[in-house]
């Protein structure tokens, strides 16, 4: 390890740091913002379940660097590249993880809140999703500590936060660069990893009793 080297980059590290998480934290939001209407449907309609989890399987078996580069030909060479491919691989969890959430709702659950006078739309907001919050959670979990890793994918195309300091390191034959993108890239996972799990345990009180 080039200890001095390290010294010199703690600015360049905290510029990467800011950059990947530019492009893995955006990715999850939009893939949980286009699963839960999608899960909402599926656990609705089971039939339809099959043919999206079909399609988001097709999707996540694809190559990254497929993707990208199917997706320069559409936004040219920029951060949108690299966010669309990544979005694309979280419904493929996010989506599982609503539609069982949503399975995972006693009956006697709904049957009370309709009894309650509580319509779908009511009764979806304010009873079924909060008890699936723990389930979807989950799914939030690994597509952010999933893309975390995935985004220094892009560096091949320029755009990978971390990223860069293994392709450095590799054309220089350098280790310490790919050693340090490592940790970091292991920190950040962890991080968010911890934010998420505060989040859900602020958002559900109720399942820590």
């Amino acid at each position: 390890m080039n200890w001095p080297w390290i010294g010199d980059h703690y600015g360049y590290f905290g510029d990467l740091m800011s950059e990947h998480l530019k492009m893995a934290v955006p990715p999850v939001l939009f893939g949980l913002l286009i699963s839960l209407p999608l899960g909402v449907a599926c656990a609705r309609w089971p039939r339809l379940y099959g043919l999206v989890i079909a399609c988001t399987s097709a999707l996540y078996a694809l190559p990254s660097l497929v993707l990208f580069a199917i997706m320069l030909e559409f936004t040219g060479l920029n951060i949108a590249t690299v966010i669309a491919p990544l979005t694309v691989y979280t419904l493929s969890v996010l989506v599982r993880n609503v539609v069982d959430g949503l399975r995972g709702v006693p009956d006697s659950v709904r049957q009370s809140a309709v009894a309650m006078g509580f319509g779908a739309v009511r009764r979806l907001v304010q009873v079924e999703l909060p008890i699936a919050l723990p389930v979807v959670f989950a799914g939030l979990r690994i597509a952010t500590v999933s893309n975390i890793s995935l985004v220094s994918v892009g560096a091949l195309i320029g755009f990978g936060g971390l990223g860069k300091l293994f392709t450095d390191g590799l054309q220089r034959a350098f280790l310490t660069p790919i050693v340090v993108g490592i940790v970091l890239t292991v920190v950040l996972a962890l991080a968010a990893d911890v934010v998420l799990v505060l989040t859900q345990r602020l958002l559900t009180p109720w399942s820590r009793r």
